[in-house]
């Protein structure tokens, strides 16, 4: 018998080929860099390594968490993991739940076959409080988490934004806090958003819980709300249909989210992501780097080799956005000029007004 957890995660991926599942208004394309016309710098000369939370990159950029969990996620992992080994970048992981309950472990093992400079695994917030209902992750499946992929960091991702529109979503949050807590402590840790972004409210009282760092994934790419809105649609859910296209474009949009999050914590800046314009962007406002997700998917279902020439156009494109903008180093482009435009302006100008007005 297939599993459900096997059945919901094919359709996940399904839906994300097939489906238009982002709010159709690119908040990175609001981040314009003021035109250095005389740089100074030779494209040889650029260095994009970076340093990410005690790991080298070639360049700032991993492939954030996608999937796992059923036969076809097998080919997906192995391909991505292959391309991030080869340009050196990074690589996370879909929710391991699967995986460490026995479902189709190999489909996230498969990545270890491959030397990747920063894996991280994948548990979701929910299930650290749900071992009270017997449904949940103990401490030793955090373990074992790490262990199905040799991660070097487990993200503990915050998706309730898909658990309250999924009709067999966990909507339970009270003590997520508590229990990311009490796991920082003995585990490297980070926390994950998942399309819906991270205020400076939340991101502050993460910084108090010991994890290593934040990626933010806010608004303007996959969004779960939509995700589930077309699995109702199939399944003949007029409710949770209706919800999905109702919470279609919630959340923080993903600059914005960046902008917010900056608590002294390292920040990976995703959601959204399609270019090394939107790479170098991020890194300006203050990213240690940029995760990328949904921009690579066809590619992974293709080949390795697909994956790596999509994310060699990303690292070109950010060395010339680089040379543009004078910027020799990460370093250089952290203080690069920049302005913001659009629909991401008008957030920040609203965030300005309401906390003046509070």
């Amino acid at each position: 018998m297939t599993s459900p957890i096997r059945n919901r995660k094919m359709e996940h991926i399904d839906v994300c080929i097939n489906e238009r599942v982002a709010p159709g208004y690119c908040y990175w394309d609001d981040i314009r860099f003021l035109h250095n016309a005389l740089p100074e710098v030779d494209a040889d000369e650029i260095d994009m390594t970076a340093e990410v939370m005690g790991h080298r990159l070639e360049f700032p950029l991993m492939v954030t968490a996608i999937t796992g969990g059923f036969p076809g996620a097998a080919r997906i992992n192995g391909n991505i993991a292959a391309a991030c080994a080869e340009l050196g970048i990074g690589m996370g992981v879909g929710s391991e739940r699967a995986g460490v309950k026995g479902i189709d472990p190999e489909s996230y093992s498969v990545i270890k076959d491959h030397d990747i400079p920063l894996v991280i695994g994948n548990v979701g917030a929910p299930q650290l409080i749900g071992q009270k209902s017997g449904d949940g992750f103990t401490e030793e499946d955090i373990v074992g988490a790490r262990e199905l992929i040799d991660a070097d960091l487990v993200a503990i991702h915050l998706n309730f934004l898909q658990e309250v529109v999924q009709p067999e979503g966990d909507t339970a949050s009270r003590g997520c806090l508590d229990a990311i807590r009490d796991l920082a402590v003995r585990h490297p840790l980070i926390v994950k958003e998942t399309g819906a972004g991270i205020s400076a409210g939340v991101a502050m009282r993460l910084k108090g819980t010991g994890i290593r760092g934040i990626d933010i994934a806010g608004m303007g790419g996959t969004s779960f709300s939509a995700v589930e809105l077309y699995r109702a649609m199939e399944a003949g859910d007029e409710i949770r249909a209706g919800m999905g296209e109702t919470f279609f474009d919630w959340g923080i949009p993903s600059p914005v989210s960046l902008l917010e999050a900056r608590s002294g914590l390292p920040l990976i800046a995703s959601g959204g992501m399609l270019d090394g314009i939107h790479v170098a962007a991020s890194v300006a406002m203050g990213a240690c780097c940029a995760g990328v997700a949904h921009a690579v998917l066809k590619e992974a279902t293709e080949s390795a080799d697909a994956v790596i020439r999509k994310l060699t156009l990303i690292r070109e494109e950010l060395r010339a956005a680089m040379i543009l903008t004078g910027s020799r180093d990460l370093k250089q482009l952290s203080k690069a000029e920049y302005v913001i435009l659009g629909e991401t302006r008008e957030w920040l100008e609203g965030l300005r007004w309401m906390r003046k007005d509070i």
